[in-house]
């Protein structure tokens, strides 16, 4: 399959969130970006890391797909509309429903709850250490992220290039 503007030797480089305590986080324990206004904030109750949709903007306008990867069964719909209030349009939601369908299938023994690997991701930013530590087993990159830090943005972007690099030459 290819994207606007893409050689048939050209492959973008994805870059996956996790959205509870990645992207959505409590304004108790991190900066969040302003609410929404009403009505939506009644509807869309998360709040959004800050800087959470100029980190998605940048990456896609460097060239990378940036998708979510979440265990949550949030529909895509859900998310497509909450981001959507934020001018944030990824390039492709995985969450637990798709997971379950398309990963677990109907295999008796227990895959993790994520596997980026299996959608061509390879960056993954998660707060839990379970997917860091299966990342290497199962062949996919991971970034954890979970206390607040003011340089997220920058890390992420960072570590996306490196293996950009790394991986695409």
């Amino acid at each position: 399959m290819l994207f606007n503007n893409q050689k048939s030797d050209e492959i973008k480089m994805r870059v996956s969130f996790d959205l509870d305590e990645v992207l959505f986080v409590l304004p108790e324990t991190h900066k969040t970006e302003p609410p929404l206004i009403f009505p939506f904030n009644l509807i869309y109750r998360e709040r959004l890391r800050l800087g959470t949709p100029d980190v998605i903007n940048t990456l896609q306008s460097m060239g990378y797909e940036v998708w979510v990867y979440t265990s949550s069964f949030r529909s895509e719909r859900y998310i497509k509309n909450l981001f959507r209030h934020y001018h944030v349009k990824f390039d492709g939601i995985v969450n637990g429903t798709r997971h379950l369908k398309e990963v677990q299938r109907d295999r008796r023994e227990a895959l993790p709850q994520k596997m980026p690997s299996r959608y061509r991701i390879s960056l993954h930013i998660d707060d839990e250490t379970i997917i860091n530590t299966l990342g290497k087993q199962y062949g996919y990159n991971v970034y954890q992220l979970d206390a607040q830090d003011d340089e997220w943005k920058d890390k992420i972007i960072e570590r996306a290039e490196m293996i950009r690099k790394r991986e695409f030459g």
